[in-house]
């Protein structure tokens, strides 16, 4: 509970990550971060406040301070779809901060622990290409594109795409016409 004092009277105001939320929803962003940040330190085992402090962080362009939330939270008992949005985000904030190794063991740790969070795939192929090693993150973002897609055009070349994602480098420069 915070103490606000007013002049001659204290207001209560109880803290909470409902109250965290209504702010972001009303637009009062660094309110809620400030909130948040109080509330993990007075709950440090809470692993869904710092799951939420570590977004909040992103959503500001702070990146740097959202990475001690994401380990926090990690390091926590989150329920299985924001376990996924923690590896998600911190691979992808890792990789936004330039750390890129970082972020590379991040996304191979969460994808062994969500095989099916194609998302982290993208996430993965990004700091692999960042890693100079753009043939794999190509042929990975062509095997998720050729497995996902609903584009009826994609579709259609969709065995051709799989094929190709076994080696993009692979040209056929004698074929017969």
């Amino acid at each position: 509970i915070l103490w606000r004092a007013k002049p001659s009277t204290f207001k209560v105001c109880v803290m909470s990550l409902e109250t965290a939320q209504q702010l972001c929803a009303s637009g009062h962003h660094e309110e809620a971060r400030v909130l948040l940040v109080a509330l993990c330190q007075h709950n440090p085992e809470d692993a869904d406040l710092h799951y939420e402090s570590a977004c909040l962080h992103d959503v500001l362009g702070r990146e740097a301070e959202a990475v001690p939330f994401y380990l926090a939270a990690l390091a926590g008992n989150l329920p299985p779809a924001k376990r996924r949005g923690a590896y998600t985000g911190l691979g992808s904030t890792y990789r936004t901060l330039g750390q890129l190794q970082s972020a590379y063991d991040t996304l191979v740790v969460g994808l062994q622990a969500c095989p099916e969070a194609n998302e982290m795939r993208v996430f993965l192929a990004m700091t692999q290409h960042n890693l100079g090693h753009s043939k794999v993150a190509v042929e990975a973002l062509l095997t998720l594109i050729a497995t996902t897609t609903d584009d009826p055009a994609i579709q259609a070349y969709r065995r051709a795409i799989a094929f190709y994602a076994q080696d993009v480098a692979q040209t056929w420069p004698n074929a017969t016409p």
